[in-house]
């Protein structure tokens, strides 16, 4: 049997590949992957509609696993992902716009048998939000607008909590 390292390898392959069929392949038919402060998937099932619309919005999307971490029928793997937001479909609630995407993660997976159990994948959703286009490019004008804004709303609330009691 493959070791749990070539296993998340081969995975992060089929990611980079774009090879939905071989990413369900590695998983066992019930478990869940966590993508923390997005979604969470049951695997097989959502798999081919979760990450056919990430393709499809992002037709130029490549994956690199930089570094596998693994022992026992754990691992983790630093990733990094590059796209173009230029593809059909909507992806977190948003219409592709050409923006483009440079950003990295990190997936924690537990196997079992040698296959997918469980993933929890964690990445800076704020960082690809800006790169996105949908939060303001951190220090603009804006950003600082923002947080202006959301500290003055705090103030008020605060007071407002002072006087009632």
């Amino acid at each position: 049997m493959p070791s749990t390292s070539e296993i998340a390898a081969r995975y992060f392959e089929c990611v980079a590949n774009q090879d939905i069929d071989g990413m369900i392949a590695a998983w066992k038919p019930g478990s869940r992957a966590n993508f923390v402060g997005m979604d969470e998937l049951r695997a097989p099932e959502d798999y081919r509609s979760w990450f056919g619309n990430l393709f499809s919005c992002f037709p130029d999307f490549r994956l690199e696993a930089k570094d596998i971490v693994a022992e026992g029928e754990k691992a983790s793997v630093h990733w990094q992902a590059t796209g173009t937001f230029d593809g059909e479909g909507i992806f977190e609630g948003f219409r592709p716009n050409g923006a483009t995407i440079d950003i990295e993660g990190v997936d924690l997976l537990t196997l079992e048998d040698g296959r997918l159990v469980h993933i929890t994948a964690i990445l800076n959703g704020l960082d690809m939000a800006r790169q996105l286009g949908a939060v303001p490019p951190k220090g603009s004008f804006t950003d600082r607008a923002m947080a202006g804004a959301f500290n003055a709303k705090t103030a008020v609330t605060g007071k407002l909590k002072s006087f009632r009691s």
